[in-house]
């Protein structure tokens, strides 16, 4: 077996949650390694779309996702994280005390990733996101021959949209978002939606009708893509939906984006016996402990009732993970919480 890496919690997930939980824990003076399949930190919001602003966290009217990423990264750089990066979580067995190596006693965790490399940790906090996950895709003829050819489930570089017609086709966040902000990008933006209400944030929701109003974009609602034109040689030229009102016509576009979500799977994190409700981690809300002693879940990967599956929300079940972990660690030891502003700026860890 490789040599272990010792760590005081081991989590799964390199995404905000995952890196902002660095930071809470560094506070404690607890150390952190990060596990994460994709080649580097930030999860979606680097993965999928840097470019994308984001308006709902604390400080800032607007960021960027890769500029709240390298945000994060220079928070929590005084505690020197350590990373697995480009692997995934695969085996996970419950160790003593002894084997991991502690004076307290407590039983660990040891992690085994798909590369071989092993670390051990006597808590294990599982912050992946929505697991691994592949984009939804709308039911057309022929779709997989006009991908990276006019057909596009991720927005990474919008840039690519500048001057282009643009068709985006769904209901949620990710919809009304870039379509908003695409209004100032593209030559021409153009929304359907199968159903005359949206699941998205209601002040997205009045942005992009006042946008349709002010003709800036065309919106049309009760309406679905039923088929995509042109040729797998020469790219897409349009896209043919059926709407209630006015049923079959064209639109032309340079390029179509269906954002229907992402269909989650958790790999083997479910095999690990913990408590699952529809590809979610069940959690309770005290601390966000899994039915496993020792292991946690935070960020969107958790559920329970109530449940917002918002990255501020995330960065709160971190935050009160991580007194749990302490007193799991530290058994005999008076955990004594106080206020960043009380104990002065982070020093971080030394050597």
């Amino acid at each position: 077996m490789p040599k272990p890496i010792y760590t005081d919690i081991l989590i799964i997930g390199a995404g905000p949650v995952g890196l902002f939980t660095v930071f809470e824990a560094g506070l404690l003076k607890l150390r952190c390694h990060l596990v994460d399949a994709l080649p580097q930190v930030g999860g979606q919001l680097t993965e999928i779309y840097p470019k994308k602003p984001i308006y709902d966290i604390p400080g800032y009217p607007s960021v960027l996702a890769g500029e709240l990423v390298d945000k994060l990264e220079e928070q929590i750089a005084p505690f020197k994280p350590t990373y697995s990066l480009g692997q995934r979580a695969e085996k996970l067995e419950r160790i003593s005390g002894e084997e991991l190596g502690r004076d307290s006693g407590v039983e660990g965790f040891r992690l085994t990733t798909s590369r071989g490399e092993v670390i051990e940790a006597p808590v294990v906090a599982i912050a992946g996101g929505l697991g691994s996950f592949e984009p939804r895709k709308p039911p057309l003829p022929n779709i997989q021959a006009f991908e990276d050819r006019g057909v596009d489930y991720i927005i990474r570089d919008p840039e690519v949209y500048r001057d282009k017609r643009i068709l985006i086709a769904g209901g949620g966040d990710s919809a009304l978002d870039w379509t908003i902000f695409l209004a100032e990008v593209a030559a021409e933006v153009t929304l359907i939606h199968r159903r005359t209400s949206f699941r998205g944030a209601l002040d997205s929701v009045e942005k992009v009708h006042e946008l349709a109003q002010a003709g800036k974009i065309k919106l049309t609602t009760e309406a679905q893509a039923i088929a995509l034109e042109g040729s797998a040689n020469e790219g897409l030229s349009g896209v043919r939906i059926k709407t209630k009102v006015e049923g079959e016509r064209s639109i032309a576009c340079d390029n179509f984006i269906p954002l229907f979500g992402l269909s989650p799977k958790l790999g083997p994190i479910g095999e690990w016996g913990l408590g699952i409700e529809k590809n979610a981690v069940v959690v309770n809300t005290r601390d966000y402990a899994t039915s496993e002693a020792g292991i946690y879940a935070i960020g969107d990967i958790n559920t329970y009732p109530g449940k917002l599956k918002l990255i501020l929300c995330g960065f709160h079940e971190g935050t009160l993970m991580v007194q749990s972990a302490f007193k799991r660690i530290y058994p005999e030891q008076k955990l004594s919480f106080k206020y960043t502003t009380v104990q002065g700026q982070p020093t971080g860890f030394e050597g």
